[in-house]
C-alpha cells in the first residue's frame, strides 16, 4: 500500500486538466471569467466539477439541490450531467455572481434544468420542506458559509432520499483544519462537522483530498 503523498504541481495540475476531464466550453469560459474575481478561490476546481458530474451519471441522478451557487461553476457541471428532465435548486443570496452562471447556463443549453433560489439557504431549505419534499433529491451540495455548514447538513440529511449522497466542500480548509492556531468560527464549523460526520451512523463517508477537501456522505 502507497503511504506517500502527491506532490501536486503546477505542471501535473495542467496535465491533470489536458488529459484527464472534459470540460464543457461553456464551463471553461465560466471558470476562466471567475478567476478574475477577487473572490476566485470561491470557485471548485474542474476536475471536482468533473467528479461531481460523474456522480450524478453513476447515480442516474434526477433531483439535486445546491447550497451556495458563487458564480454557477457547479450547478453547471451538475446540469450537464443530469439527464433533459433532471433538476438542480441553486441556493444563493447574490444576484451578482449568479448571473454570471446564468448566462453560461443559457449557453451550455442547460438553464431549464436550474432553479435559482436567491435568499438565506436556511429558509429555502425550510421551504422545500415545508412543501412536503423530504426525501426526494439525489444528491445535495454544500459550499456556502462555513458556520451555518451543520445546519445545511442536516437539512439535506432531511432532503436527499436514502442512498443518495451530500458532497461538502471545503472539508480541509487549506489545511486549517489541523492547525491549533486557527481557531476562528468558521475554521471550528467545519472541524465540529468533520468530526459530527465521522461518527454519524446515518451516513457512510469517504473524504477525498480534492480540491479544498470533499466529503461525499451516502445515507444510509
Amino acid at each position: 500500500m502507497s503511504t506517500g503523498i502527491l506532490n501536486y504541481t503546477t505542471n501535473l495540475r495542467d496535465y491533470l486538466w489536458e488529459k484527464g476531464i472534459s470540460e464543457h466550453p461553456a464551463l471553461k469560459e465560466l471558470r476562466l471569467e471567475t478567476a478574475k474575481l477577487p473572490q476566485s478561490m470561491m470557485q471548485i476546481c474542474p476536475e471536482q466539477g468533473a467528479l461531481m458530474g460523474n456522480l450524478i451519471r453513476l447515480m442516474s441522478a434526477k433531483r439535486t439541490i445546491e447550497i451556495g451557487t458563487f458564480t454557477g461553476y457547479s450547478a453547471l457541471a451538475v446540469a450537464l450531467a443530469l439527464p433533459e428532465d433532471g433538476e438542480v435548486i441553486a441556493c444563493d443570496i447574490s444576484k451578482e455572481w449568479t448571473s454570471m452562471g446564468k448566462e453560461k447556463w443559457e449557453q451550455a443549453g442547460v438553464a431549464h434544468k436550474i432553479s435559482l433560489k436567491l435568499g438565506p439557504a436556511l429558509e429555502s431549505l425550510d421551504a422545500l420542506l415545508a412543501e412536503g419534499q423530504e426525501g426526494s433529491f439525489d444528491f445535495a451540495f454544500i459550499d456556502a458559509d462555513k458556520a451555518n455548514y451543520p445546519a445545511y447538513y442536516e437539512q439535506c440529511i432531511r432532503l436527499v432520499r436514502k442512498g443518495g449522497l451530500i458532497a461538502i466542500d471545503n472539508v480541509l480548509w487549506g489545511g486549517s483544519v489541523i492547525d491549533s492556531e486557527r481557531n476562528d468560527d468558521d475554521t471550528k464549523a467545519i472541524r465540529k462537522l468533520n468530526e459530527f460526520i465521522a461518527n454519524d451512523k446515518r451516513v457512510s463517508v469517504s473524504m477525498v483530498p480534492i480540491g479544498d477537501g470533499l466529503t461525499l456522505a451516502v445515507i444510509n
